[in-house]
């Protein structure tokens, strides 16, 4: 991260944290029945219609710049070029190129007979043919 988007970040940050702050110093719309009684302009810091005025516009602009810092920071992170993942990283090589039959190298053979003699005791063994039960001579 550069320098720009760590001090968005930040005032981000201290936007959403100033907010809250705002927020909790408010009055709910409950906190108006106990003015019938006496006690409405006593428990506030800015008087009686004061706090309602000047705390809701603050909240008004600090929530208008938390949603531009928003739109802001969403444009400086899609900008973003390095990878952000493993798979993003991993290079995968080029295939071998195939190879046909004519760039295969000939390996140095023996000289070539015309019919291989094969390898003494390497011969089947004749297959002794029997006559079915049905065709066996019926003179035993």
């Amino acid at each position: 991260m550069n320098w720009l988007q760590i001090s968005a970040v930040l005032f981000h940050v201290l936007l959403a944290v100033a907010i809250i702050g705002i927020v909790l110093l408010q009055r709910g719309k409950g906190a108006d029945a106990g003015a019938g009684f006496g006690a409405g302009a006593s428990g506030t810091v800015f008087g009686a219609r004061g706090s309602a005025s000047f705390l809701s516009r603050t909240t008004a602009v600090l929530a208008t710049m938390f949603f531009l810092t928003s739109l802001g920071l969403t444009y400086l992170f899609s900008q973003r070029k390095e990878a952000t993942s493993v798979v993003d990283t991993v290079t995968q090589e080029a295939p071998a190129p195939l190879t046909t039959p004519a760039q295969l190298p000939v390996l140095p053979s023996a000289p070539a007979a015309s019919t291989p003699a094969p390898a003494m005791g390497t011969e089947p063994a004749p297959a002794q043919q029997t006559p079915p039960p049905s065709q066996a001579p019926a003179g035993n």
